[in-house]
């Protein structure tokens, strides 16, 4: 990943996550996940075009929930005291939020660490040229038949 396409992904990804932490501020337990899931797909479509691609709104949905269940899996603690802590007043208001942010930032990382590594396989690289000024691999003289 070059630094303009990281640079690029922190402002989709910080954006997405502040978004995230707006649609969580609500005091229902699981609107913060369908919040989550919303704004991961988003995101998913707008890091693919960081890397040069483009993706369908249910391709992205679909890496939105792989991400978001990634993240789920890797801090459950995190996830279940967001869901819990909108049932307390106030203060599931200040702590869902920033929960949220915590983990849209690390599933948007994930995502495009993914995205980067898919394109670089992609990516196919040609040998430096040769001294006789091609780096074709087929190397072969023709025997052209006589007249």
């Amino acid at each position: 990943m070059t630094d303009e396409e990281k640079s690029k992904c922190q402002k989709i990804i910080h954006g997405h996550a502040a978004a995230a932490a707006a649609g969580n501020l609500v005091p229902i337990p699981a609107v913060g996940l369908a919040v989550d899931t919303v704004t991961m797909t988003t995101m998913a479509m707008a890091l693919a075009s960081v890397f040069g691609g483009s993706i369908t709104e249910s391709v992205a949905k679909n890496m939105a929930v792989n991400a978001i269940i990634a993240t789920i899996k890797k801090q459950p603690v995190r996830v279940i005291a967001k869901e819990i802590s909108k049932v307390v007043p106030v203060v599931g208001q200040l702590v869902a939020p920033s929960i949220s942010v915590a983990m849209l930032e690390s599933a948007g990382w994930l995502l495009a660490n993914d995205l980067a590594e898919e394109r670089a396989k992609k990516t196919v690289e040609l040998p430096p040229p040769r001294a006789d000024g091609h780096n074709f691999k087929y190397d072969k003289k023709l025997k052209l038949p006589e007249p």
